[in-house]
C-alpha cells in the first residue's frame, strides 16, 4: 500500500502536468489569434494572396498608357452572420493604365436594426494586387447602416502602368463581414465616412 508521502508526490505532479498542458494551450492559443493580424500584414506588404492594401493610397498622377486595355472587374460576397447586400453597380471597367476611376457600390442592411459591418477586398491574381491603387475606398473602415437603410458609396481606383504586361484583367472582390466590436466614440464620423486618407 502506498504511503500518503507518495500519494501527495502523484498529487502534486498531476497538477504540474495540468498546469503545463494549460500554460502550453493558451500560449497555443495566443500564438494562433496572433498569426491571423501577422499575415494580414505581410500580404498588405507584399500583395500575397491577392491582399489588397487597407488604407487608402495617394492618387498620383501618371502618364496614361492608352496602347494598353485592362479588364477590371467587381464582384461582391456574403459573408457569414451579416444581414447586409452588397451590389456593384459597375461591374466591370475596360480602362488604360494610369487612368483614375470611379466605380459605384450600394449596401443594403436588411435588418431591422442597425448593424455594423466591413467589406475585405481582395484581388486576383494576387500580382495585381501590387498595382491596383485604391485612392477612395468603403473598405478602409467599418461602416454603420441603419435599419432598412440603403447607402451608395464610390471606390476610386487607378492601375499602375507598369502592371506585367501579362496582367489583362483583374478582380476586386469584396466579402462583407459583420463587426462585433464596440466601437469607440471618436469613430462614428469615421464609419460613415467613404473614403480614408489621401
Amino acid at each position: 500500500m502506498p504511503s500518503r508521502d507518495h500519494a501527495a508526490q502523484q498529487q502534486q505532479a498531476v497538477a504540474r502536468t495540468v498546469r503545463r498542458t494549460l500554460l502550453a494551450l493558451v500560449a497555443m492559443l495566443g500564438f494562433a489569434f496572433a498569426l491571423v493580424p501577422l499575415y494580414d500584414v505581410f500580404c498588405n506588404l507584399t500583395g500575397l494572396n491577392g491582399k489588397a492594401a487597407s488604407q487608402a493610397r495617394v492618387a498620383v498622377a501618371m502618364e496614361i498608357d492608352e496602347s494598353r486595355w485592362v479588364s477590371v472587374r467587381f464582384i461582391t460576397q456574403q459573408g457569414q452572420g451579416l444581414p447586409w447586400t452588397l451590389e456593384a453597380l459597375d461591374e466591370q471597367f475596360r480602362i488604360h493604365p494610369g487612368g483614375q476611376y470611379s466605380a459605384r457600390f450600394v449596401f443594403t442592411n436588411h435588418a431591422d436594426h442597425p448593424v455594423r459591418g466591413r467589406a475585405v477586398p481582395s484581388v486576383s491574381p494576387a500580382e495585381g494586387s501590387l498595382h491596383l491603387r485604391k485612392i477612395m475606398c468603403f473598405c478602409f473602415q467599418e461602416q454603420t447602416l441603419a435599419a432598412g437603410e440603403r447607402r451608395e458609396l464610390p471606390l476610386v481606383f487607378q492601375v499602375d502602368p507598369d502592371l506585367p504586361e501579362g496582367i489583362r484583367d483583374l478582380t476586386l472582390a469584396y466579402t462583407l463581414y459583420p463587426v462585433t466590436t464596440p466601437s469607440s466614440a471618436g469613430d462614428d464620423g469615421a464609419e460613415h465616412s467613404a473614403g480614408g486618407e489621401t
